[in-house]
């Protein structure tokens, strides 16, 4: 089953190669449209970090007590 981060990877590589051979048969030369495509790329891998980031639920879901009462560092 694929998921968001299997998009973003397969993505990268089809960006980095569709966009600037794209752009190059448009008439762009090729060190003008490779940094154009690496920049789509980036904003992917940029957009899978910050944006929609790999947080798990177990992370989000824990409070600070919560947290220490799982390791046995139970205040009380």
């Amino acid at each position: 089953m694929t998921n968001y981060y299997d998009y973003i990877l397969g993505g990268i590589p089809l960006t980095l190669l569709g966009i600037s051979g794209g752009l190059w048969l448009l008439g762009l030369s090729l060190p003008m449209a490779v940094p154009l495509a690496a920049a789509v790329a980036a904003a992917l891998v940029g957009h899978a970090l910050f944006v929609n980031g790999p947080v798990s639920e177990t992370t989000v879901d824990n409070s600070a007590s919560g947290s220490a009462e799982a390791f046995g560092m139970n205040s009380d």
